[in-house]
């Protein structure tokens, strides 16, 4: 299956990386959040990708563009008739077909699905967000899916506060839990997967959501299931969390990092 990847929002309130770069491209360990996902899947076999590009999406073309030439070593020969560029083989190189597909700045995410429609050739495909890792098993997700028949499978995660946790006895604080999980609360985490019936509830007019119409209509129908996921799972929604999730990837605590 080829796996949807939604690449397109401003990032309004990570304004201090977004300025400069699609909200995709903020990095974790030097490497833009969308890579990470991208590892994530490759790691379960899906290595076909549509990323439905918008805003500043000309800065994610140019790094898939120059790919191999930041991650190989490379000799130059300069000057002369015979001037060449040899790629040296590089055994950890990502062995991912990537489709870059303009689908507009301003459109919202239903439309961009739409916009991509002509690109997925096969009965099923997998959607999720440019911002949010997770240690799901993709494979379990994709069987869970093939098994009911509905149309589409979300991923259920268990969200964690922003704020500090106190646990405390008599007065006396005995943890500090920074970011705690909310206990018997499931969100929409993303990780979907999709029959190619969702692009009959989709329209490629730039107000065409997905959250808002199509995941409502579908819910309605009783053509929405549920896969939920009790490990880990972080959306990178602000400053504060792009440090945090820094962090946990400097502590070689990466929860997300599923791959060897």
């Amino acid at each position: 299956m080829k796996v949807v990847i939604l690449c397109g929002g401003m990032g309004a309130r990570l304004r201090e990386e977004t300025e400069f770069r699609p909200k995709p491209m903020v990095e974790i360990g030097g490497k833009p959040i969308l890579w990470h996902i991208m590892k994530h899947y490759a790691h379960y076999g899906f290595t076909d990708f549509v990323l439905c590009l918008g805003y500043k999406g000309a800065v994610i073309k140019e790094y898939f563009y120059h790919y191999i030439l930041h991650t190989s070593d490379v000799t130059l020969k300069l000057g002369g008739p015979n001037r060449e560029m040899v790629f040296h083989e590089n055994k950890d190189a990502e062995n991912w077909t990537v489709t870059l597909a303009d689908t507009g700045e301003h459109t919202l995410k239903g439309a961009r699905i739409k916009k991509i429609e002509r690109y997925i050739d096969t009965d099923s495909f997998m959607l999720t967000y440019g911002d949010g890792i997770s240690d799901v098993d993709l494979k379990k997700l994709a069987d869970f899916h093939h098994s009911h028949g509905k149309i589409g499978t979300v991923t259920g995660v268990e969200p964690r506060s922003s704020f500090g946790q106190i646990v405390q006895e008599g007065g006396q604080v005995l943890d500090f839990i920074e970011k705690p999980k909310i206990e018997r609360s499931m969100v929409n985490g993303g990780f979907f997967v999709f029959n190619r019936k969702l692009f009959d509830y989709l329209s490629d007019r730039e107000d065409c959501d997905f959250e808002i119409g199509p995941l409502e209509t579908l819910t309605k129908e009783g053509q929405l299931m549920v896969h939920n996921h009790t490990g880990d799972w972080a959306c990178m929604d602000t400053y504060r969390d792009v440090t945090h999730l820094n962090k946990v990837w400097d502590s070689g605590k990466a929860f997300w990092k599923v791959w060897p």
